[in-house]
């Protein structure tokens, strides 16, 4: 990964190069941002950029030995962690059982969710954690000297995702790490990353993509017609992973939908018996897509509501496509009355399938209490 592949982020990307030339490279850092800002591919282009042996002034050379690993994420001095699932077969597991998986999905783009990678795998009812197991991993990787790098880097994507365990055990690792290595946390939420492993790294906050970034990526990478990608980045509203699911997986943003109007629908009827069957069909996705499903209504539902108070400007309102038309008849429906308690409940569910709870029980009582909120 070049810092070149990078539509935008310049600013970002000069303070990570000074801090190269400089010799400032902190031996851990946290690159945070909201979701689809590119703080993966920034970190991989910055790790690939310390590890080049022939750097220029703006980026890596691509081309030495160094670069050439990096690309396939085969360098032996390079690690990740990430979040995996449990299973019968794998009780502890760890990111190394899936890391044929993980470059296979970054290599196609660096741009994804927590919820692209978890269907990359095919897990069901599972939630991806970093586990204890893997504290063990992560300190055996690092105490061995570096093959061929100056630097070993140990990139922990979703930091958020580690068990209480796992953090515990790190502490000391990121506090005082073995000389010439690097951590790299890459996070969406650093808020829930205990506080003593924030305060032991240097944050590197990074913003979303600006709109012209997003168009002219999307015009080179998915040969979208202009006006197209301008329609698709104003959507996107910064976010280069949903404005790449808008080009590749219309499908599944369309399956979201369709659940929504159907919640919608069942809810103004006030007809129980296909409410239950609602409950019980999204109760049987995995949790993950739960989650994902309850992040979408909650921005439909402020895009409704922005609508509503819009009067027609529509200079607030981020909608294209089957979500515009829906839209256009829905918002009438939400209102500043009814729009906190319908975002606190879909909250509250967000945090209770979080927790595992009984999925056909929480999404029942979201319908029925969305029957009295609606109305």
């Amino acid at each position: 990964m070049n810092f070149s592949r990078i539509p935008g982020q310049k600013e970002i990307i000069g303070k990570l190069l000074r801090s190269v030339k400089e010799e400032r490279v902190s031996h851990a850092q946290l690159f945070t941002g909201p979701e689809g800002c590119g703080s993966l591919a920034l970190a991989l282009a910055y790790a690939s950029y310390i590890s080049c042996e022939n750097r220029t002034e703006h980026d890596s050379c691509g081309t030495c030995k160094s670069c050439v690993k990096y690309e396939k994420m085969i360098h032996p001095d390079l690690h990740f962690v990430f979040p995996v699932i449990k299973s019968k077969k794998s009780p502890d597991p760890i990111s190394d059982n899936y890391l044929e998986q993980w470059r296979e999905l970054v290599k196609k783009s660096p741009y994804f969710t927590i919820n692209n990678w978890l269907d990359s795998i095919e897990v069901e009812n599972a939630q991806g954690m970093i586990f204890s197991s893997e504290a063990s991993e992560i300190i055996k990787k690092l105490n061995l000297k570096t093959f061929e790098s100056d630097f070993k880097v140990m990139i922990i994507w979703l930091p958020e995702k580690m068990h209480q365990a796992t953090s515990n055990k790190l502490l000391k690792m990121i506090e005082e790490p073995p000389e010439k290595t690097l951590f790299l946390l890459v996070s969406e939420e650093p808020d829930k990353i205990i506080p003593t492993i924030v305060s032991r790294c240097q944050l590197v906050k990074i913003p979303s993509f600006t709109k012209n970034d997003i168009e002219t990526y999307l015009i080179k990478r998915f040969n979208q017609a202009p006006d197209k990608a301008a329609d698709i980045s104003r959507v996107s509203r910064g976010n280069i992973t949903r404005a790449i699911e808008l080009c590749e997986n219309e499908e599944f943003s369309l399956a979201n939908l369709d659940r929504f109007k159907s919640l919608m629908r069942f809810a103004w009827k006030r007809d129980v018996i296909s409410i239950i069957n609602w409950s019980e069909e999204i109760a049987a996705t995995g949790r993950e897509a739960q989650k994902n499903f309850i992040s979408f209504a909650l921005r439909i539902l402020r895009e409704n509501l922005m609508l509503s108070l819009d009067q027609g400007k529509n200079s607030l309102v981020f909608l294209s496509g089957e979500e515009a038309t829906f839209s256009g008849n829905f918002h009438p429906y939400i209102n500043k009355n009814n729009i906190y308690p319908l975002t606190e409940e879909l909250n509250l569910v967000y945090s209770h399938v979080e927790a595992n709870g009984n999925a056909k029980i929480i999404f029942l009582d979201l319908a029925l209490k969305v029957a009295r909120f609606i109305r």
